[in-house]
C-alpha cells in the first residue's frame, strides 16, 4: 500500500471544485523576521492550486518602531492587509472579517520560548465576541510555524496553541503524514505532524529550505481539500443540520458578555 500523499510528489491531488463550491481559505500570520511570511506564501500557492479563493492577511504588530529597529526587523510587506481592531479601512481588514468571512483558515506564526507570540494571543484574546456568537464553530483551522532550531518549539508551539481554537469549537486539521516529504531525512527540516515549520537560526538568517517550501505548499492543497469537502458536503445538509448550533444562553441564564473563563 502506497503512503498517503504519494500519488503527486508527495502532495494529495484531487480535481478542483467547482466555481459553487470554490472554497476562501484565508492565510493569517504574524512575521517578525520575514520566515512566516515566506512560508504563507508558499501556503497560498497549494491552496490555489487546489482551486481555492486566497486571502494573505497579516497580524498587527504590537512593538514599538523603535524596538524593532534594535531587534533589526526588517519593513512588513504593505502589499498584504493587516487586521484592525477597530473599523477597516485603507489595507486593513477587521478581526471578524478575518475570522468569519472565509471557509477556512491557516494561521502561521513564530514561536516565543515553546507558545504562541503575543501579537498572535491578542488576536484571540479579542474574540469574546465571536465566541458568544458561536461565529467559528465548525470552521476547519491548520497552522504552520517557525522556531529558531529544532528543539526550540516546533511542537510546543503548535499544542501549546490548539486551547484557543478548541474553545471555539473549531475543527483543527493537522498535517499528519499525509506527504512523504514530511518524513524526508536527508536533510534537516523544520515542521511536524502538527503542520509546516521552518528553522531561523539562532541568529535569525537561515530562510525556509526548498523542502520546507514544498511541504507548506502540500499544506496548502490538503487543507484545502479538507475546507472544500465540508463546505460540500454542508451544502448538501438541509440548512438546519449545516448551521453550527446556536450558542445563546438559555432563557433565564445571565448573558455574559464575556467567555466565563475570562472572567476573573
Amino acid at each position: 500500500m502506497s503512503r498517503p500523499g504519494s500519488a503527486a510528489k508527495g502532495g494529495l491531488m484531487t480535481a478542483k471544485p467547482t466555481s459553487s463550491h470554490k472554497a476562501r481559505i484565508n492565510v493569517i500570520y504574524y512575521s517578525m523576521y520575514g520566515h512566516v511570511a515566506t512560508l504563507a506564501k508558499s501556503i497560498a500557492k497549494g491552496a490555489e492550486a487546489a482551486g481555492a479563493e486566497v486571502r494573505l492577511i497579516q497580524i498587527p504588530e504590537t512593538l514599538s518602531q523603535e524596538v524593532l529597529a534594535k531587534m533589526y526587523a526588517p519593513e512588513k510587506d504593505t502589499a498584504v492587509p493587516t487586521i484592525t481592531f477597530g473599523e477597516a479601512s485603507d489595507n486593513t481588514v477587521t478581526l471578524e472579517d478575518a475570522l468569519v468571512n472565509c471557509d477556512g483558515i491557516i494561521l502561521g506564526f513564530p514561536t516565543r520560548f515553546g507558545g504562541m507570540p503575543a501579537q498572535v494571543k491578542a488576536v484571540w484574546d479579542a474574540t469574546g465576541g465571536l465566541w458568544m456568537k458561536g461565529a467559528l464553530v465548525g470552521k476547519p483551522l491548520s497552522i504552520f510555524f517557525s522556531t529558531g532550531s529544532q528543539g526550540g518549539g516546533q511542537e510546543t508551539t503548535a499544542l501549546t496553541s490548539l486551547t484557543n481554537f478548541i474553545h471555539h469549537g473549531m475543527l483543527f486539521v493537522p498535517l499528519g503524514y499525509s506527504t512523504p516529504l514530511s518524513g524526508n531525512m536527508d536533510e534537516i527540516h523544520g515542521g511536524s505532524a502538527y503542520g509546516a515549520g521552518t528553522y531561523a537560526g539562532s541568529d535569525g538568517k537561515r530562510q525556509p529550505s526548498e523542502l520546507e517550501l514544498k511541504i507548506a505548499e502540500h499544506q496548502g492543497t490538503f487543507f484545502t481539500q479538507t475546507a472544500t469537502a465540508l463546505k460540500i458536503g454542508r451544502a448538501a445538509l438541509p440548512p438546519k443540520e449545516a448551521s453550527p448550533p446556536d450558542p445563546k444562553p438559555e432563557e433565564g441564564h445571565k448573558k455574559h458578555d464575556r467567555p466565563p473563563s475570562a472572567k476573573k
